[in-house]
């Protein structure tokens, strides 16, 4: 699990206090939709007062392998040594591999499982986690998937017990601005993970506890968020919670 969670609304103000505390100069990964809100807005200017200039990244589809490499040898070259990730689960798994591959050599796709022929050291710069959507559960997982679309395409994962995010903030309210359609396919993701959870043959009492207590918030948000209520934040919290 992630060494420490914080999780409610208004918990991405704490993100600010993480960074500053660090005192380190972070590179932070975002997507297209949410550096046009108030809230990226407020980051960066929270850090300026605080004479933090960060590093900028930005991810619109599934991470491939390249554009992770690409990322790492802009990070090395500004002495970046804090990576944070804001965003869907492409974003979230895009700031697990950067962070993986700082400290490793050569190219992203050799440490992929399946593809390439090296292990992960397991070494990595410190990562915080703040997923905007509530579904993928890439926050608190190891591994960080990775795409190559087209002839010779693939699906596959850079994995280590090591790379579960540092730190995770999980915010519902985040998650208001998130279009039905999207909301409705990363809620069935989660509902998805949790059934396969509680039936799978390596269940036992407490991961049952965990899977059900999830199904049951996914239960009793999922389509009112969906068709009627999407600006609920109690019932977007739940769905949070299941992810």
């Amino acid at each position: 699990m992630p060494g420490q969670t914080f999780f409610g609304s208004g918990s991405f103000n704490r993100l600010n206090e993480l960074i500053i505390k660090a005192g380190v100069k972070p590179l932070i990964i975002t997507g297209n939709s949410f550096i046009k809100t108030d809230s990226w807005s407020k980051l960066l200017s929270s850090l300026k007062k605080e004479g933090i200039t960060p590093e900028h990244a930005l991810i619109t589809g599934e991470p491939s392998p390249e554009e992770i490499d690409n990322i790492v040898l802009s990070a090395r070259e500004t002495a970046v040594s804090l990576i944070v990730s804001v965003g869907g689960g492409s974003v979230l798994d895009a700031g697990k591999a950067v962070s993986a591959m700082i400290k490793e050599t050569g190219r992203t796709e050799e440490y992929l499982e399946g593809i390439g022929t090296k292990k992960p050291s397991g070494e990595k710069l410190p990562f915080i986690a703040v997923p905007t959507t509530a579904g993928t559960g890439s926050e608190a997982t190891k591994n960080a998937v990775l795409s190559r679309i087209g002839p010779g395409g693939y699906k596959k994962s850079l994995r280590h017990d090591n790379y579960v995010p540092d730190r995770v903030i999980i915010d519902p309210d985040l998650t208001l601005s998130c279009p039905p359609l999207v909301t409705a396919f990363c809620g069935m993701d989660a509902f998805c993970q949790l059934t396969e959870s509680f039936i799978c043959n390596g269940s036992h009492p407490l991961t049952d506890a965990l899977a059900w207590s999830g199904i049951e918030r996914f239960v009793s948000s999922y389509l009112d968020i969906c068709l009627e209520e999407p600006e609920n934040r109690e019932k977007r919290g739940d769905l949070s919670y299941a992810s």
